[in-house]
């Protein structure tokens, strides 16, 4: 515990770090825990698209879109992201929503702002597209 505290003592900007990156870690894991948002994974999202007829929107870009997208999905222009515009969802709003990104980093935050807009049951596909395909689950192009 001594070599520790001098460790610090002689390193603080590395010890201010190290202190910093810790917080961030406690505060992802609570915030994820105490959001409305969930993170559903591949089986999950297969779950909810056959059995509750979820909507499956994908919120990549037009070229990343055309590349290959999971079977059903609609896209999500980023204009209409940007403008925080779902009317194109409004007929969906009672229904699970699974977003999809390429990594499901971006979809957490389209995702609170749609929770805020009204959509009751919005979900994150955790892994994104990226988790979609290397499941070797059916895409289309």
């Amino acid at each position: 515990m001594d070599q520790l505290i001098e460790f610090a003592g002689n390193n603080i900007v590395l010890a201010g770090i190290w202190v910093a990156l810790v917080a961030m870690l406690i505060f992802s894991y609570v915030s994820s825990l105490t959001s409305s948002i969930k993170e559903v994974n591949t089986h999950e999202a297969t779950l909810m698209i056959n059995k509750e007829d979820a909507v499956v929107v994908d919120i990549r870009a037009a070229k990343e879109y055309k590349a290959g997208h999971i079977l059903g999905a609609r896209q999500l222009k980023p204009e209409a992201l940007r403008e925080k515009n779902f009317s194109v969802l409004e007929n969906s709003k009672d229904k699970p929503i699974i977003l999809v990104c390429a990594m499901g980093n971006q979809a957490r935050s389209t995702a609170n702002a749609m929770s805020k807009a009204g959509f009751a049951n919005v979900n994150v596909l955790k892994g994104g597209m990226n988790a979609w395909q290397s499941a070797s689950l059916p895409t289309s192009k």
